[in-house]
C-alpha cells in the first residue's frame, strides 16, 4: 500500500487556471472564418481582441462587422498590440506570414491553431510539414516566441453563429510550458461550452492537427458540425 508523508508537495489542481481577463489577444488570420469566429467569440466574452489581416482597412471593415469592441489592424501591428497571439491563417500562407513577423512576435504566447490539410477526389487528409507539424513549423519559425497549439477543431459555422450560446466541445493544447499551456486553456475556457485540456508537448501536435481530416469526413456523412470531447475527466 502507498503512503503519503503529510508534508511531501500536493500535486497542483489541474483546473485551476489563470484570470486572462486583462490579456489583449490578437487574431492574425482574423478576417477569415475560423479567426473571425474565435474572435467573436472572445470579445463576446468580454476579452479585447485586435484582429490582423494582410491589409489594415480589411481588418478593420471585419472588425465593425464582429463589433464587441473588436479592432483591426494589419498583421505586423496586431503583433504588436496583443500579449496573445492566434494564428489562424491558411496553412499555404503559414510560414510566410510567420516569417515575416519574427520581430513582432518576439516575446509572445503564439497560439498556433493552422491544420496542414489537402484536398482531392477522395475528401481530405492530412499534410506532414518538415518540421512534423504546422505548431513545430511556428517555433522553428519564431525562436523569441513561446508556441502552443490549440483551438484544431473548432466549428467556423459554429462559433459565428450568434444564436448559440454555448459551443460543447474540448479543445486540446500543447506547448512546451505547462504555465503556457494553463494560459491558453483559460482562454479557451471564456467561450461558455469549451474546456481548455492539456494533452502535450508540441512534438505531439500533427496526429492533433491531422484529426481534422477525420472531423471533416464525419461532418460530411453524417451533416453536422463535430467537435471533441474527452471522457474521464
Amino acid at each position: 500500500m502507498t503512503t503519503h508523508d503529510a508534508t511531501s508537495p500536493q500535486r497542483p489542481d489541474p483546473w485551476e487556471l489563470p484570470d486572462v481577463s486583462d490579456l489583449v489577444i490578437g487574431v492574425l488570420g482574423g478576417t477569415g472564418d475560423q479567426g473571425r469566429g474565435l474572435a467573436y467569440r472572445l470579445a463576446r466574452a468580454g476579452q479585447r481582441v485586435v484582429v490582423g489581416s494582410r491589409a489594415a482597412d480589411r481588418a478593420a471593415a471585419v472588425a465593425e462587422e464582429i463589433g464587441h469592441g473588436v479592432e483591426g489592424a494589419d498583421n505586423a501591428e496586431c503583433a504588436r498590440r496583443s500579449d496573445v497571439v492566434i494564428v489562424a491563417v491558411p496553412w499555404e500562407g503559414h510560414a510566410r506570414t510567420l516569417s515575416s513577423l519574427t520581430a513582432e512576435l518576439a516575446g509572445k504566447l503564439v497560439v498556433d491553431c493552422v491544420n496542414p490539410l489537402g484536398f482531392d477526389k477522395r475528401g481530405a487528409y492530412a499534410i506532414v510539414p518538415e518540421e512534423g507539424s504546422a505548431a513545430e513549423q511556428a517555433q522553428a519559425l519564431l525562436p523569441d516566441s513561446r508556441v502552443t497549439a490549440a483551438f484544431h477543431h473548432l466549428s467556423a459555422v459554429l462559433l459565428k453563429d450568434p444564436e448559440l450560446e454555448r459551443i460543447d466541445t474540448d479543445v486540446m493544447v500543447l506547448g512546451e510550458s505547462r504555465e503556457d499551456c494553463a494560459t491558453v486553456q483559460a482562454i479557451a475556457q471564456l467561450i461558455p461550452g469549451m474546456r481548455g485540456v492539456f494533452a502535450g508537448r508540441l512534438r505531439n501536435a500533427h496526429q492533433v492537427e491531422a484529426l481534422v481530416a477525420n472531423l471533416i469526413s464525419v461532418n460530411r456523412r453524417y451533416r453536422a458540425h463535430a467537435g471533441i470531447r474527452l471522457t474521464d475527466i
